[in-house]
């Protein structure tokens, strides 16, 4: 039960439902599993049906560089998005706790809290590319399909990620080890390693997903951490789209070094200003949840 008018650690969340065992979360994990690959299967006969299986074949064996084309985005990005019905079905068959406490221990998602909180991370995006814009690195891949499906695929796959590693991983591991900051750091471990860069690109992922996994523990919930993800891959996606940049499943040290030092500036900027301003402070009062 959740005690009203008081927002719980959302990291040790789940231990404050009646219906947790500590076996649920795993139960959870395989069976969302399980529909995400079916999710996934069905999504690939039906772009296989549709542009070739020679096109999904390339796009599957491309790496990161599958992303610099409007096909390979969506395709890929759907296949992440599906993540999100995944574990609402686990959820509600192993019935361990509400599906909203994935999203907060608040009372749900708060989507006014989520457009609030892209405002910040998109200034400073464009501000960093601004300095350090050069020649164009790739072929202006730009058309409205695209870039309509970019503005709905890719905030919803960034979502999606974060319902995979900072809910279902990281409170996973809270509710089993109850220290916030192992669970943090594990989940980040996972994050890294499962997005298939070098070991450079690896760490960049690890300082990310540590930074993203903070932010849900310090506001307790995904907004603030999936709108700064958001911005980031929303602008990764679009600077590629207009030639701009090229995706890359490997980077230099100087690069990671200006991505890792810049990432983190992004996440102090957002939690100073969340913590001394309450500019985050758009929370719902939380619900009675059994």
């Amino acid at each position: 039960m959740v005690e009203k008018n008081k927002i719980s650690e959302y990291i040790t969340f789940p231990r404050t439902f009646e219906n947790y065992k500590w076996y649920k979360p795993i139960l959870v994990f395989i069976i969302a599993l399980i529909i995400y690959i079916l999710l996934n299967s069905l999504i690939t006969m039906i772009f296989g049906k549709v542009y070739g299986w020679d096109v999904i074949y390339s796009i599957d064996i491309g790496g990161y560089e599958a992303l610099n084309t409007a096909v390979g985005e969506i395709y890929t990005d759907l296949g992440i998005i599906v993540a999100i019905p995944s574990i609402f079905i686990a959820s509600k068959i192993v019935k361990d706790r509400p599906f909203s406490s994935y999203s907060s221990s608040r009372g749900g998602w708060n989507f006014k809290l989520y457009f609030k909180s892209l405002i910040i991370p998109l200034i400073m995006l464009l501000i960093f590319e601004v300095l350090t814009l050069g020649e164009a690195e790739g072929t202006n891949h730009f058309t409205i399909t695209f870039l309509i499906a970019a503005l709905i695929t890719v905030p919803l796959q960034c979502i999606a990620e974060e319902y995979v590693y900072r809910a279902l991983f990281m409170q996973t591991f809270g509710s089993w080890f109850k220290i916030p900051i192992l669970a943090v750091i594990l989940q980040g471990i996972i994050f890294a390693l499962s997005h298939g860069y070098d070991n450079l690109g690896n760490i960049e992922v690890f300082i990310f997903g540590l930074g993203t996994g903070f932010l849900a523990w310090k506001t307790n919930g995904l907004e603030v951490g999936a709108a700064l993800h958001t911005a980031n891959n929303l602008f990764i996606t679009l600077t590629v789209m207009f030639g701009l940049e090229v995706t890359s499943s490997t980077t230099t040290l100087t690069d990671a070094l200006i991505v890792i030092a810049f990432d983190i500036l992004v996440f102090i900027v957002i939690y100073f200003v969340g913590t001394k301003t309450n500019w985050f402070g758009e929370i719902e009062k939380p619900q009675n949840e059994t």
